[in-house]
């Protein structure tokens, strides 16, 4: 067998970030991936593909459309797809070759295959080359990530009713797109094909889009999206969806049926932890196939930790990163600790949505005591001058000790401006020290000072 200090089975953000801080802990480290890129699902053919399809979205329904009201003139704005799927393609290839650059910077060890456990610190490799290895390790990190989850009696066919693998590659844009699920995936690829020309119609089982979101901010971007031209049909169960000779057609509960030209299933992910030979060591799995952790990550089974979308929790590639750097640290020095509650969730729509902390439905839930404080994009002079003031900024803090418990933001760049109400919960900040704070003018930045001193019914500008 090949001994190992560590060794990781996947290598997707949470896998090879904590393949790389092991490392630096000076511990010999190995990583199994069984796709030939390095970087997971969100590298490959998630966060990263997607953000790029959105970039090059915007811009082109930009020229098209709003370029004008800057003095812009741009006549005769043409789409060209094959381009613009190969710049999104150069952006993947240069970012998983990153990733392999980086382990052979750290002197990891890769390993191109599948694994699966045999026993306490036992890893066996089937070789994407052929042949084996058997892997011994102190340690095992599973970082195997999720998948996307199927709907009862929708026909997947990889052509034309996909998941959103393959909404990142059609080879044209389809005449009218039917997206099942109102969640972040569903709503940013609509927003993709909608801006190049598609007819976009979301079918949610929900009476909301973005379960999970703020409800006010999710109203908000009801509002805003459907402005765009995205049609949203709510509470709608989906009962099938099929491939025909000249389409598709999809049929509701309780509705007419809807024929299409491509059906996007975006109705949630499930864990990755199956034939992983979790049985041989004894790794319990929940009702929802996600493997059991504790607060330090570790599993039901000696020296085994799991992290990222195969545990519970948010299914985000920041998250999945900072469990990474965690169980590393916690390895190597016996101290590691990932704060839930200050980590960031974004929806790269056009405006931005991002949020941090508790939502105002939770503290209703949980009797909170709470001051929110809301400040509106029209009323930023960046914004403004921008031609992006859809939107608001929400600060929810503690009635009684200030403490900012939650930020809410729908508004241009609102990605960028989460990371300071990050910040500020991470490290037990009030509405009042983000106030104080000088914010430089004019910036959307001000935006977020201005909702906090709305806490305290100060707000300046608004």
């Amino acid at each position: 067998m090949i001994q190992h200090d560590l060794v990781i089975i996947g290598a997707g953000p949470g896998g090879y970030v904590a393949a790389i801080r092991a490392a630096q802990f000076g511990l010999n480290v190995a990583c199994v991936e069984k796709e030939q890129q390095l970087g997971g699902t969100c590298l490959r053919v998630g966060c990263i593909p997607s953000k790029a399809l959105l970039e090059s979205s915007e811009k082109y329904a930009e020229a098209k459309h709003t370029l004008s009201e800057h003095g812009v003139r741009v006549a005769g704005v043409e789409l060209d797809l094959p381009a613009m799927m190969a710049r999104k393609d150069r952006v993947v290839k240069t970012l998983t070759g990153g990733v392999d650059s980086l382990f052979k910077k750290n002197k990891v060890t890769r390993y191109l295959g599948t694994a699966k456990l045999n026993g306490p610190g036992r890893v066996d490799v089937t070789l994407a080359s052929g042949g084996a290895e058997q892997l011994q390790a102190k340690n095992i990190i599973i970082a195997t990530g999720s998948r996307s989850s199927e709907l009862k009696g929708v026909v997947l066919d990889g052509k034309n009713v996909t998941t959103s693998t393959e909404a990142l590659a059609y080879d044209s844009v389809p005449k009218h797109l039917i997206v099942i699920g109102g969640g972040y995936i569903g709503v940013e690829l609509g927003c993709v094909w909608a801006r190049l020309g598609s007819k976009v119609t979301v079918l949610e089982y929900l009476d909301r889009i973005l379960a999970g979101a703020d409800s006010d901010i999710a109203a908000e971007a009801l509002k805003i999206l459907a402005k765009q031209g995205i049609e949203f049909k709510l509470n709608t169960r989906v009962t099938s969806a099929r491939a025909t000779a000249t389409g598709c057609i999809v049929e509701r509960d309780g509705a007419e049926p809807i024929t299409c030209d491509k059906v996007l299933v975006a109705v949630g992910r499930k864990a990755n932890s199956d034939n992983l030979g979790l049985e041989t060591v004894g790794v319990e799995l929940d009702k929802l196939g996600r493997i059991v952790v504790d607060k330090h990550l570790k599993t039901t089974a000696a020296n085994i930790y799991a992290i990222g979308d195969v545990v519970p929790g948010f299914l985000l590639a920041h998250k999945a990163e900072d469990e990474g750097i965690a169980v590393a640290e916690f390895i190597a020095t016996g101290h590691g600790h990932v704060n839930y509650d200050a980590i960031p969730a974004v929806v790269y729509t056009e405006p931005e949505i991002a949020s941090v902390g508790r939502t105002e439905d939770t503290l209703k839930q949980q009797g909170v005591a709470y001051k929110k404080g809301v400040f509106q994009f029209r009323a930023n002079g960046r914004a403004r001058a921008m031609n992006h003031v859809e939107g608001f900024v929400k600060i929810l803090a503690d009635a009684t000790t200030d403490r900012v418990l939650g930020v809410h933001i729908i508004g241009a760049r609102a990605g960028d401006l989460i990371a300071e109400c990050a910040a500020a919960i991470e490290f037990g900040a009030s509405a009042e020290d983000i106030a104080r704070t000088s914010h430089a003018h004019p910036t959307l930045a001000e935006a977020v000072k201005e909702a906090a001193l709305a806490v305290d019914g100060r707000v300046i500008h608004s």
